[in-house]
């Protein structure tokens, strides 16, 4: 069985190399299984290709199945790409998987599509579906699959499967476009994720998260218990990597970096005991920080803390979890526990927010500049308010850049923050040796 696993073209929103991990760990795990010839993984995503390659792709390729990674930002080419594999590949099953189908699967049976993985982790719902081909039975239920049937839509057996981290398969570095990965996030000023004028290894490190923020998708896909790579497996990825390919920092990917602390301190003791001691960055919340551990973080290399800070307004507090109802007293404390251990502090910032408005927003910007600290604001969004009748135009509004749905002129300001001038950029990339410095030593 050939297999084209494949982000299909589109202009992103906004761009977090992290997100687009799961186009690589899909190909690796459909790799181990027994019934599968050959996979091509191809990220189109990141403005690194054009329609006449696509097509190129998809009529020489003669793929039996094509597994298309969807997302909130990234439906304006499914269409297209759909009508494409249609036209080209006409005996190709098409499967999708991502962020978006697992929040509203129902949107994607509007493209003729054979399946859609709703539920569970990306790779074992699309290998369930290749192996029912692999078995003759392309109709039957599928754990945490939809299957098409002539007109009507098979549903899932049960839900998804969850995999242990022991089962995950990273990615493969060499198949990554990494100078459009690069060039994406050269301009700070779009405050996207990465650190400018370096190159970032992406180690996926876990999956779920026990805080559940209700304007957050990480719980309801990947569950409220965490799964984590081992601390051995970890090393060893950065350090194969790194051996592949020339990187000069790590951006771990994890929904709350500092869940377990422990885990966090044994990485930090191999980074400082070495020979892999990469400089790095991380995501997490205020709550699961504290002096002696960020201390410890700074010693091993980390260069950049990013914290789901939201709102620094009390008034606001009501739509958040217990964890995350963060005063001000204890963001400046953190912010000098980071300034001390040589970090930067990088603050997620919901614009929008039930009992927030423009002027809450706006002393919450300025406090974080305060303490000399990043501000990186995204748009409230109700995940939960997506609907399988919506439109591609509607369903793109949640893409937490836009307000979902518009109550006035600007909403009062709100766009200011994601859109406005950007006088602030980051000089952290000026605490990571590049490769040419390195190869200067």
């Amino acid at each position: 069985m050939k297999v084209l696993v494949v982000w299909p073209p589109h202009v992103p929103s906004y761009f977090n190399a992290g997100h687009h991990t799961p186009l690589y760990m899909t190909a690796g795990y459909l790799r181990a299984q027994p019934y599968v010839e050959r996979v091509d993984v191809r990220d189109a995503g990141v403005l690194n290709t054009h329609w006449k390659a696509i097509g190129d792709l998809l009529y020489q390729g003669r793929y039996d199945v094509i597994a298309m990674m969807n997302d909130f930002d990234a439906v304006d080419g499914f269409e297209r790409f759909t009508a494409y594999a249609r036209e080209l590949s006409p005996d190709s099953r098409l499967i999708t998987f991502g962020r978006l189908s697992s929040m509203n699967p129902g949107f994607f049976q509007r493209y003729g599509l054979d399946a859609i993985v709703q539920s569970g982790d990306y790779e074992p719902g699309v290998a369930h579906y290749l192996a029912s081909l692999a078995a003759g039975t392309p109709h039957t239920a599928l754990p945490g699959v939809a299957v098409r049937h002539g007109e009507r839509w098979v549903p899932p057996a049960r839900e998804g499967d969850a995999l242990p981290s022991a089962e995950w398969v990273l990615p493969d570095v060499r198949e990554i476009p990494y100078e459009h990965y690069d060039r994406l996030y050269a301009r700070d000023e779009d405050k996207f994720c990465g650190i400018p004028f370096r190159r970032e290894l992406v180690v996926p490190a876990a999956r779920g998260c026990p805080v559940g923020c209700e304007f957050c998708e990480v719980h309801e896909i990947f569950g409220l218990r965490e799964r984590r790579l081992s601390v051995d497996a970890t090393v060893a990825y950065i350090e194969e990597s790194t051996r592949a390919l020339p990187f000069e920092y790590v951006a771990f990917y994890a929904p709350t970096f500092t869940l377990d602390k422990r885990w966090v301190r044994e990485l930090c003791n191999r980074f400082l005991a070495g020979p892999v001691s990469p400089r790095w960055k991380c995501a997490t919340t205020v709550h699961h920080l504290d002096a002696d551990l960020v201390e410890l973080m700074g010693a091993a290399g980390c260069v950049r803390i990013s914290v789901g800070l939201e709102t620094l307004e009390p008034d606001g507090h009501g739509a958040l979890p217990r964890t995350k109802r963060i005063h001000e007293e204890r963001f400046r404390d953190l912010a000098e526990q980071c300034a001390k251990a040589g970090i930067e502090l990088n603050a997620f910032v919901i614009v929008g927010l039930p009992g927030t408005g423009a002027e809450g927003a706006r002393r919450t910007r300025t406090l974080v500049g305060e303490v000399g600290a990043r501000f990186r604001p995204t748009m409230y969004t109700r995940l939960h308010d997506m609907k399988p009748t919506m439109t591609p135009l509607e369903v793109s509004r949640y893409n937490r850049h836009l307000i979902a749905e518009p109550g006035g002129a600007d909403d009062d300001g709100l766009y200011e923050f994601l859109f406005g001038r950007e006088t602030r950029v980051t000089s952290v990339y000026e605490r990571i040796p590049s490769v040419a410095d390195r190869s200067a030593e």
